[in-house]
């Protein structure tokens, strides 16, 4: 991560460091009459106290919600141009049964990229027509794995998948629709490691390709070219980029399509949050409409029928509805050149929020069981493990009285925190709980150090051990 000297750029001390940003924090966040934070209807120190900390907590109500307003705004959009849209959770960002359920209840298809989310989805209940496969090294067990389930489109990501994925498809005597994943080019302004429609790159073939290739895929009986998917990059803003890809696309798209129907265009997700005060990410509505826009006036150019849009959101949809919590262990004041930072380090760490060591990301932090009225105070929130790049929140202010006992919560951790977790130094993974109208249920069960010796094969396992382990209320 890239760790400062002085106070970032974009931060500022703010007037009330107890105050809840309402772009950050799950809708309907707030502070109770006893200054504790509350979410779906649950005081924050409540859950700690019932199920501990480090500990996930994703409010189900805006899951939900997200979901709903991201499909509305697609299809509105895409009905302005004449077409439809299907909109697909990505399910990288985090995936469990009760996810996969929240979402398809909403109207969303899943989008997976691996056996294992393939194998959620469907214990979830999913309907296989409805979901996508991701992935630019499917093992052929994967590939067989779904097309025998009846998966709806494998996302063809290299020119050796094209045989496989026929191959397989051949021998379960199916025709399997499939995508091509195709880089545009375009480069989404973000982090350099989340920008994936470079060329030079592990993702999709070169866009000078997309029509050969495509051509290859109708060559093979067992396959039907469903169309061409693109994705740009990840915490994307507005629509720019979208839409110069969409443009770049859509001549190759037009190009198949003068031989044969393209019935799709996917543009994949990548679409924004607000992690700290100053972002400001451009309302879905205003994003699907600029998409929808520009595909519209290409295929004009272009001379071909709108095609069906596909999107597959995923941290706009889950990263803003999850906090973690996190008991305070120690405080140090440390000097610096500028003047001085407390460390408040916590029971967690890199274990179950990698993003801020891989990615330099940004958090929030607030106090989570009480208010203050002592000045604010710069903060970097370190971990417990042995690595100085072990930082959950790098900057933020926290009330000067911050102290070891205190319970923290850092917001906007619904996305890539336990689909990313480790168990780094030997910390188990936290769980996972989800509250909703004043009631909480844990939806992934935490581990326990039982657990993790389970899986060591140097301990002799008693015969009755049960080592399923984690929070069974």
């Amino acid at each position: 991560m890239a760790t400062t000297t002085a106070v970032p750029s974009w931060l500022r001390a703010p007037a009330d460091p107890n105050a809840l940003a309402e772009q950050v924090w799950p809708s309907g966040a707030r502070r109770d009459d006893d200054g504790a934070i509350e979410i779906g209807g649950v005081a924050l120190p409540d859950l700690a106290d019932r199920f501990g900390t480090p500990l996930y907590v994703v409010d189900e109500a805006d899951v939900r919600a997200r979901a709903r307003r991201f499909l509305a705004a697609f299809e509105s959009a895409a009905a302005s141009a004449g077409t439809a849209a299907t909109v697909y959770y990505a399910g990288k960002a985090f995936l469990s049964t009760e996810v996969v359920r929240w979402v398809t209840a909403e109207g969303l298809a899943v989008d997976v990229c691996s056996g294992g989310e393939l194998a959620v989805a469907l214990a979830a209940g999913a309907d296989p027509a409805r979901l996508g496969f991701h992935g630019n090294n499917k093992s052929l067990d994967e590939i067989e794995r779904a097309v025998q389930a009846g998966v709806g489109a494998i996302v063809i990501d290299s020119e050796i998948e094209i045989e496989r994925v026929a191959r397989a498809a051949a021998a379960a005597g199916r025709v399997q629709r499939v995508r091509l994943r195709v880089n545009s080019g375009v480069h989404a302004s973000t982090h350099e490691f989340l920008a994936t429609a470079h060329e030079d790159q592990k993702f999709g073939v070169s866009l000078d390709r997309a029509v050969e290739l495509g051509t290859r895929i109708r060559s093979h009986p067992s396959l039907d070219l469903l169309g061409l998917h693109c994705h740009i990059g990840s915490q994307i803003f507005d629509s720019a980029g979208f839409a110069e890809s969409a443009e770049r696309l859509l001549a190759a798209h037009a190009e198949l399509a003068r031989v044969s129907p393209v019935p799709e265009l996917n543009l994949g997700g990548g679409f924004g949050i607000a992690y700290t005060s100053v972002d400001d990410p451009t309302p879905i509505e205003q994003i699907s409409q600029g998409i929808a826009d520009a595909v519209a006036r290409a295929c004009r150019d272009h001379g071909v029928p709108v095609p069906k849009l596909a999107f597959e959101p995923g941290r706009s949809i889950i990263g803003p509805a999850g906090v973690t919590l996190y008991r305070v262990g120690t405080v140090k004041p440390v000097p610096t050149e500028w003047g001085w930072r407390h460390y408040i380090s916590v029971d967690g760490g890199m274990s179950d929020n990698a993003r801020t060591a891989l990615y330099g990301a940004d958090y929030t932090v607030r106090l989570a069981a009480r208010v203050s009225d002592e000045p604010a105070a710069l903060v970097r929130v370190a971990g417990k493990h042995c690595e100085s790049g072990d930082i959950v929140v790098d900057a933020d202010y926290l009330p000067h009285d911050v102290a070891p006992g205190d319970l923290v919560a850092v917001a906007a951790t619904g996305a890539y925190c336990w689909s990313l977790a480790s168990n780094y130094n030997h910390v188990p993974r936290p769980a996972v709980v989800a509250v909703r109208d004043g009631a909480a249920r844990v939806i992934v069960h935490g581990e326990t150090v039982d657990d993790l010796l389970a899986r060591d094969a140097g301990i002799p396992q008693h015969p009755d051990s049960n080592h399923s382990g984690g929070t069974t209320e």
